[in-house]
């Protein structure tokens, strides 16, 4: 499972999917936007979406930390 996470320092839900995923013992790959407007602008356009984090699991965009939360409730995630 390759999970990467397009954050920012400041963002408490970002901090918050990163220790869901690490208490699972989930490996993720963090891609920092804290001062990369442009690459920031580009995954907004991308996957619709204005704020962070921006959750992609194999591939598949699924949203921030509320939809994580919730394929982790439903039993989604290992």
């Amino acid at each position: 499972m390759e999970i990467k996470i397009y954050s920012t320092t400041s963002c408490p839900f970002c901090v918050a999917a990163k220790n869901l995923l690490s208490g699972k013992d989930l490996e993720y790959i963090e891609i920092d936007l804290t001062s990369d407007l442009e690459l920031r602008l580009e995954m907004s356009t991308k996957y619709n979406c204005r704020t962070v984090p921006m959750i992609v699991i194999n591939g598949e965009f699924i949203g921030g930390f509320d939809e994580l939360n919730k394929l982790n409730a439903e039993g989604k995630l290992p």
